[in-house]
């Protein structure tokens, strides 16, 4: 049986071609991945979450950031575009990364059908990476179910909390919100 020939990109490599490049790329370990589109509801999501948590920290020390914003592992052997990132810290970025993050404090991917598993696995491994992230917090885009992972110490990880009432709401500890379902669900067909 033959196999493709797979070439190997460098992290290097992947910048380089991201600073020119029209669209979207997430990186992990040498390979390059095309971002899909989002759907209304996924964008209605990622708007609710941004105004409800982007009004609370008015004049907080932390602020939300939209998916324009790379961040990358440590190692720098991935490179991800989440929905919405949380930052509590100073921003620090990779060096010669344009716009790269190595310090988000929560992560928030909103999942859509083809990126569910990928965004509850594959890239969860990989923002497990980071020191400073203290919360992933996974929201579906076609059911209300939340799913909030939290950092329990430098090396493992507390267990899942899944959040699926439609009236009740859910905290983001890292900045002490409270979120009601029903916000982050708003102008939705799930509404």
């Amino acid at each position: 049986m033959a196999f493709p020939a797979v070439s190997y990109i460098t992290p290097d490599d992947y910048l380089e071609i991201e600073v020119r490049s029209l669209e979207k790329h997430e990186y992990f370990e040498g390979r390059i991945y095309d971002m899909a589109g989002a759907s209304f509801d996924h964008n209605f999501i990622v708007a609710n979450l941004m105004r409800k948590i982007g009004n609370y920290l008015e004049g907080k020390d932390c602020e939300i950031l939209v998916a324009d914003l790379r961040v990358t592992t440590p190692e720098f052997d991935s490179f991800m575009y989440p929905d919405l990132t949380i930052l509590c810290e100073e921003l620090q970025c990779k060096e010669n990364g344009f716009d790269t993050l190595t310090n988000p404090t929560a992560i928030i991917e909103v999942m859509s059908p083809s990126t569910k598993g990928y965004d509850m696995a594959f890239k969860f491994h990989y923002y497990k990476q980071i020191p400073s992230l203290k919360e992933y917090i996974l929201v579906d885009s076609t059911r209300k179910f939340i799913q909030i992972n939290k950092r329990k110490n430098e090396t493992t990880w507390e267990e899942p909390i899944y959040i699926e009432d439609a009236n009740s709401s859910f905290v983001i500890e890292s900045i002490g919100f409270d979120l009601p379902l029903n916000e982050v669900y708003r102008k939705t067909s799930l509404a």
